[in-house]
C-alpha cells in the first residue's frame, strides 16, 4: 500500500484537532478565531504533549492563500466605491494611526536599548493592524452590520495600501537613501498607477465577460471562474511588486461592482473558511513557548503598547476624522493588534539582514496575544465609554459626541473645488489609460510590425504603422480628457457668474490640452527622427482632428457610458428588481442610527408569524423599512405582513438596538428535533381484512387522518397508478390500500 504523503497527514490533524477546539470555543461562546490559533498551538512543533505537524512549509503555503481569499472576500463585501462615499475621513485616520504608532514603536524599542534598525522596523510593524484578523472577529461578534465596522474596514483597506509604501521607505532607509527621494516618489506613483489602471480595466471589462456568459455559468462554473480571476490577479500584483493579498483584494473590489457579487460570495465562503481556519493555525503554530520565556518583558510591554496606543491614539484619529466620542473608542478598541503586514515588514528586515534575528518571533508572538485579546477589546469598547462618561465632565462628553456633526461635510464643496477635483480625477484615469495603451503598443505591437515589415527600409513604415494605430487607440481617452466637463453645469454656472471665471475656465482648458499633446508628442517622438518644430505642428494637428471627429467623439461617448454602467450595474438590477436601498440611508449614516441587512434563518421561529405579533418595535425599538423575497422589494411593510425564511429584512436601528435584534433573531431558532429519525414517514400497504374495524365505514368516518395521524394516498386496483377513494366510498373487505405514517402510528393501524 502506497504511504500517505504527509501534506494529507498534516491537514488531517489540523482539521481534526480545529474541529473539536472549535467546537468547544462554540459552546463556550469564544469568537473561532481564537479557537484556531489555540488548535494551531496544539499541533505545533513546539507544543511536546500532543501530535505535530511534520511539514510546517505546506502549511504556511495554505496559510498564505488563507489570506489571498479573505482579502478576496473582503473586497466582494467592502469595495472601493464604499470608501470614496466616505471622502476624507479614513485618510485622516490612518495618517494619525500610522504616525502614532510607529513613533511609540520606535520609543519602546529604544526604551529596550535595541539598535536603531531593530527601533524603526518595529514601528513599522506596531503600526500595521490586521485586517484579516479584524474582518474574522467582526464576523463572529456578529458586528458586520455595525456602522463603526464600516468605518474601521476602511481605515484597514487604506493601511494595507500605504504599508507597501512603508515597505519601500523602511528598504531605503535600510540601505542608506534618503527616503523621501526618488525611490519613495517612483513607489507611490507606481501604487497609484497600478490601482487606477486595473480597477478601471477590471470595472470596464469583467462585467461585459460576465454577462456574455452569464447563461453558460452555473454556480460551479462561476465558483471556478471567480476563484481563477482571484488568483491571477494575485499573480499579477506579485509581478509588479505588490503581494498576493492585495491583488486578490483588488479583485474583489471590481467584482463587488457586478451584479454577481452575492452569489459569488455565497459560492466562495466555504473556500474562504476553510483556508482562513489553515491561516490562523498557522498562526497559533508560530508560537514558541522558549521565546516567551527568554522575551517575556519586551513582549509584554509590546502588547500593551499596542492595546494602549491603539485605543487611545487610534480612538483619536477617529475623533479627529469627524467621529463621536462612542463610536472612535469603538473603533480605536477594535484595532488593538498586529498581523501579516507585521510579518511581511519583519521578513524583510532579516530578508536585508538590517535586524536582530529575535525580533521575528517576538512580533509573532505579541501578534498572537494581541490577536487572542482582540474579540474582548472590541467588547470592552462600549464599557470602557460607560466609564469615561462617568468620570469626565458631561460638558466634556457632550462636546465630543458632537464633533461627528460639527465635522466638515466633504459633499458642502464650492463649484470651484467640485469642478477642478473631477477634472484632476478625469485627467488622472485618462492620463493612466493612455500611458497604459502606449506601453502595450510599444512592447508587443511595434516587434510584430518590424517582423511583418522586416529589413531598414520597412523600418520607418512599421513604426508609422505603430504610431497610427497608438493614437487611434488613445484618441477616446485624450479627447475626453479635454472635453470633459467643459459642458457640465458647474461649468455654465461660473461662467455665468462672473466675467472674472471666463480666463480661469479657459485656462483649465489650455492645461488639459497640453498633457494631451504631450501624449502624441512623446509618440511621435519615439517612433521617428523628426525635428521638434515637425512634431509640435503633427501634433496640433492630430489633436485637432482627435476634437473634431464625430466618430472618435462617439466612440469617447459609448466608452464612458458603458464604464458608468458597469460600475452602477449593482445599483441598476437593484432598482429593476425593486430592491435598491431607500435614498435616506446616507443621511442616516451621519448619526446614531443606520440601516443593515438580516437574513432570517431557515429555521427561525419567527416564520409564519406577522410583524405585529412579533413587535419588534416594542421588543428591540428597531423599525422594519423593507422586506426582501425572492427577486421583490415590499417596502414600509404594515403588521399583517408574514415572515417566511430566507427573507432579507432591513431594519433601522442604532447599534445596540441592531445588535439585540441580531442576537434574537439568531437564538429563537427551532433547534434539533430529539426524535427526527423516530418520525421519519414511511409508506405501507393495508389490505382490510374481516375483523378490520374500517370496513362499512368511509374514509372521513375510519379516522386514519384524525385518529392515527396517517393519510391514505390511493386504492390499489390493478391499475398501472393507484385509484383515489370517493368520500362517499366504504371500505370493502379485501380492499388494498396505501397509507404514508409515522413508523409507529402505522403499526396502531396495523394492529388494529
Amino acid at each position: 500500500m502506497a504511504e500517505l504523503p504527509t501534506m494529507i497527514q498534516d491537514l488531517a490533524l489540523i482539521l481534526v484537532v480545529a474541529g473539536i477546539v472549535t467546537l468547544v470555543f462554540k459552546k463556550l461562546k469564544q469568537p473561532l478565531v481564537l479557537g484556531y490559533i489555540v488548535a494551531g498551538f496544539l499541533v505545533s512543533p513546539h507544543m511536546p504533549y500532543t501530535a505535530s505537524v511534520v511539514d510546517t512549509e505546506n502549511v504556511h503555503l495554505w496559510a498564505d492563500i488563507g489570506v489571498m481569499f479573505l482579502l478576496f472576500s473582503l473586497g466582494l463585501d467592502f469595495s472601493f466605491k464604499k470608501i470614496l462615499k466616505m471622502g476624507i475621513s479614513p485618510i485622516i485616520s490612518t495618517i494619525t494611526i500610522i504616525f502614532s504608532m510607529s513613533m511609540l514603536g520606535v520609543c519602546v524599542g529604544h526604551a529596550f536599548n535595541w539598535p536603531k534598525m531593530d527601533c524603526i522596523f518595529l514601528g513599522g510593524m506596531l503600526a500595521m493592524s490586521s485586517t484579516t484578523i479584524i474582518y474574522k472577529a467582526f464576523d463572529d461578534l456578529g458586528l458586520r452590520q455595525q456602522q463603526f465596522a464600516g468605518l474601521v474596514m476602511s481605515v484597514l483597506i487604506l493601511e494595507d495600501i500605504l504599508a507597501i509604501v512603508m515597505m519601500v521607505m523602511l528598504s531605503a532607509i535600510a540601505s542608506g537613501n534618503n527616503p523621501d527621494g526618488s525611490q519613495m516618489l517612483g513607489s507611490i506613483v507606481r501604487i497609484g498607477f497600478f490601482l487606477v489602471l486595473w480597477l478601471v480595466v477590471g470595472i470596464f471589462a469583467i462585467p461585459i465577460l460576465l454577462r456574455s456568459v452569464r447563461k453558460l455559468m452555473n454556480a460551479e462554473v462561476l465558483l471556478i471562474v471567480s476563484l481563477g480571476m482571484c488568483c491571477a490577479m494575485a499573480v499579477i500584483s506579485t509581478q509588479v511588486g505588490f503581494s498576493s493579498a492585495f491583488g486578490a483584494f483588488i479583485m474583489g473590489s471590481i467584482l463587488a461592482e457586478t451584479i454577481e457579487a452575492e452569489r459569488i460570495e455565497k459560492l466562495v465562503e466555504p473556500v474562504k473558511n476553510l483556508f482562513g481556519a489553515i491561516f490562523f493555525v498557522s498562526v497559533g503554530m508560530l508560537v514558541d513557548p522558549q521565546i516567551l520565556i527568554n522575551y517575556a518583558a519586551p513582549i509584554i510591554a509590546l502588547v500593551m503598547t499596542i492595546l494602549i496606543g491603539q485605543a487611545v491614539f487610534g480612538s483619536l484619529a477617529f475623533m479627529l476624522a469627524g467621529e463621536s466620542l462612542k463610536s472612535a473608542m469603538r473603533c480605536g478598541f477594535s484595532m488593538a493588534q498586529i498581523g501579516e503586514f507585521s510579518f511581511i515588514i519583519a521578513s524583510l528586515g532579516l530578508s536585508l539582514g538590517v535586524i536582530s534575528d529575535f525580533l521575528y518571533p517576538v512580533v509573532v508572538a505579541v501578534s498572537v496575544i494581541t490577536t487572542f485579546l482582540t474579540p474582548y477589546m472590541i467588547r470592552m469598547a462600549n464599557p470602557a465609554y460607560s466609564t469615561l462618561e462617568q468620570k469626565l465632565p458631561g460638558r466634556l462628553i457632550t462636546m465630543l459626541n458632537r464633533l461627528s456633526m460639527s465635522h466638515p461635510d466633504t459633499q458642502d464643496q464650492s463649484l470651484w473645488k467640485q469642478l477642478l477635483m473631477q477634472m484632476a480625477a478625469n485627467s488622472i484615469i485618462y492620463s493612466i489609460l493612455s500611458l497604459a495603451a502606449i506601453t502595450l503598443m510599444f512592447t508587443f505591437v511595434q516587434p510584430i510590425m518590424h517582423q511583418l515589415l522586416p529589413g531598414w527600409d520597412l523600418y520607418w513604415y512599421a513604426n508609422g504603422i505603430t504610431g497610427l494605430l497608438t493614437l487611434l487607440l488613445i484618441s477616446p481617452f485624450l479627447r475626453a480628457m479635454v472635453m470633459k466637463k467643459n459642458n457640465s453645469e458647474e461649468w455654465k454656472t461660473l461662467w455665468a457668474e462672473s466675467n472674472r471665471n471666463h480666463l480661469p475656465l479657459l485656462f483649465t482648458i489650455l492645461v488639459r490640452v497640453m498633457i494631451a499633446l504631450g501624449f502624441i508628442f512623446y509618440v511621435c517622438k519615439h517612433l521617428s527622427h523628426f525635428k521638434p518644430a515637425l512634431i509640435i505642428v503633427m501634433g496640433i494637428i492630430a489633436m485637432e482632428l482627435i476634437i473634431l471627429s464625430r466618430t472618435i467623439k462617439k466612440r469617447s461617448i459609448l466608452l464612458e457610458r458603458l464604464f458608468i454602467n458597469n460600475l452602477r450595474s449593482r445599483d441598476i438590477e437593484a432598482e429593476v428588481k425593486g430592491i435598491k436601498r431607500p435614498l435616506y440611508e446616507g443621511r442616516l449614516l451621519d448619526r446614531d442610527i443606520h440601516i443593515a441587512d438580516f437574513d432570517v434563518p431557515t429555521d427561525s421561529q419567527w416564520m409564519g408569524q406577522t410583524l405585529k405579533r412579533l413587535n419588534l418595535g416594542r421588543k428591540y425599538g428597531v423599525h422594519v423599512s423593507s422586506i426582501m423575497r425572492g427577486g421583490h422589494r415590499l417596502n414600509i411593510p404594515d403588521g399583517d405582513y408574514i415572515i417566511f425564511p430566507g427573507d432579507r429584512l432591513q431594519v433601522i436601528g442604532s447599534d445596540d438596538q441592531l445588535t439585540k435584534f441580531h442576537q434574537a433573531l439568531q437564538n429563537e431558532v427551532l433547534g434539533e428535533d430529539d426524535e427526527l429519525e423516530k418520525r421519519e414517514m414511511k409508506l405501507r400497504q393495508l389490505v382490510i381484512g374481516a375483523d378490520s374495524p374500517f370496513i362499512g365505514k368511509t374514509l372521513e368516518e375510519s379516522g386514519i387522518r384524525s385518529r392515527y395521524s396517517c393519510m391514505v394516498v390511493g386504492l390499489e386496483e390493478g391499475k398501472e397508478n393507484l385509484s383515489a377513494i370517493p368520500p362517499t366510498r366504504r371500505f370493502q373487505e379485501g380492499d388494498i390500500i396505501w397509507i404514508v405514517g409515522e413508523e409507529e402510528a402505522l403499526s396502531a393501524i396495523l394492529a388494529s
